[in-house]
């Protein structure tokens, strides 16, 4: 008999995660809770409620939450913030999903009296990592029950023989071979893994993306939108204010209407691999290349360097699961503190793929000074004599050491 009484699933109701609904209430024999997250990824998430009161789930422990407001205003601008980017490409679409996934369900533990926590990530990938991180950074005492790191069922035959004799329905596509992909979506991205992608050599089909016409399909013509930042976080496009997660969802649909935003990566995974994944990103990339452009008038030279130099090793502690940690939460300090200039508007115009910077202002907080800045006759605004003397002496080094060299032969 096991001693956990009662544990908090992470359940999207497909499959896996119905399997493993099953696999707790007969390897734990303990009362299982529920928890569906919806995040954006465009799904239909009541069937979960039905599936999960068919495995005797009691209507109490069923909680479907929308969370989308919450992930772009608290994890994915934050993120943002920072012009955050993993290896040089990855937006970190996954990644910054699951420390809100694994607070929510510490919170749902809390509220039920539950001793367990449980989640259907494989122990290959990095999920496991960021999920488990988040648990005990929020709750030490809390027990993690990682299936997949537990059960025999590691092939696809020995998931549905068992799915079968549990009487878990098995759609039509999962008995013929199901989506050639492991799919993962939410309002910054959806990606795409394993099947034909796993050959790193094989370009992906055009069929598979879901969000974004190629850039050849594109509309010919090229659209102007406006974007309107308050404190380093977008608030207003074309004039419009919108809530966070009304902002990333216009985003996408400018964005993938213009091609924008797919990404084909071969990254380096927390535990060791190298994974091939696609990816498509249409609102984060244009979201990433107009925050930088509003900076670029709004930070102070060093100021923007800092970032820039700070911005990898943030990226890592997000990719590797490290939210909750107290050099992230200290990071995320500084650059906070950072953006309280980052206010004024870019346009940005969309054509076959590319975001185009045309032009950005700050009323109140732009750097750019032209009297200084410009080819025509500054009315001695700027000294073009004081240039001499920082270059001899940032020079003096170099000089030292080339006459030295010189006297060696």
């Amino acid at each position: 008999m096991s001693d956990v009484k009662k544990a908090v699933l992470a359940y999207s109701g497909g499959l896996d995660t119905s399997v493993i609904l099953k696999w707790l209430q007969d390897t734990y024999q303990c009362e299982v809770v529920t928890f569906t997250a919806d995040l954006g990824q465009g799904e239909e998430l009541e069937p979960a409620r039905q599936k999960a009161l068919k495995f005797g789930i009691k209507p109490e422990n069923i909680f479907i939450d929308d969370l989308r407001e919450e992930f772009v205003r608290d994890y994915v601008f934050p993120m943002f913030r920072c012009n955050t980017v993993y290896e040089g490409e990855y937006l970190l679409g996954t990644s910054i999903a699951r420390p809100l996934i694994a607070k929510r369900q510490i919170d749902i533990a809390r509220a039920t009296g539950a001793d367990a926590v449980s989640h259907g990530a494989t122990g290959k990938g990095n999920d496991q990592v960021r999920f488990e991180l988040g648990y005990y950074a929020l709750m030490p005492g809390i027990k993690v029950i990682a299936p997949w790191r537990e059960w025999d069922l590691l092939s696809r035959e020995k998931l549905l023989a068992y799915a079968e004799k549990a009487g878990i329905p098995i759609e039509m596509k999962h008995k013929q071979g199901g989506s050639p992909y492991s799919m993962d979506a939410n309002l910054l991205h959806i990606s795409f893994e394993g099947r034909h992608l796993e050959n790193p050599a094989a370009e992906a089909e055009e069929d598979m993306w879901r969000w974004t016409v190629s850039p050849e399909a594109a509309p010919d013509a090229a659209e102007y939108i406006d974007l309107e930042f308050e404190k380093g976080d977008v608030v207003a496009i074309n004039g419009t204010r919108l809530k966070a997660h009304e902002v990333l969802a216009k985003l996408n649909e400018l964005g993938g209407k213009h091609g924008i935003g797919r990404l084909d990566l071969v990254e380096n995974r927390y535990v060791g691999m190298k994974s091939r994944g696609c990816y498509e990103t249409p609102g984060g990339t244009i979201l990433l290349k107009a925050h930088r452009a509003i900076e670029s008038i709004t930070l102070d030279r060093e100021v923007a360097h800092l970032k820039d130099d700070l911005m990898p090793r943030y990226a890592s502690m997000i990719y590797n699961g490290y939210w909750w940690s107290p050099e992230r939460l200290a990071l995320q300090a500084l650059i906070d503190n950072t953006q309280q200039s980052v206010n004024g508007w870019v346009r940005i115009k969309l054509y076959k793929g590319n975001v185009i910077v045309t032009g950005r202002d700050s009323k109140t907080d732009s750097l750019f000074d032209p009297t200084i800045a410009t080819f025509e006759d500054d009315a001695g605004a700027y000294n073009q004599k004081d240039a001499h003397g920082f270059i001899r002496l940032n020079a003096l080094r170099m000089r030292i050491a080339a006459n030295a060299k010189a006297k060696r032969g």
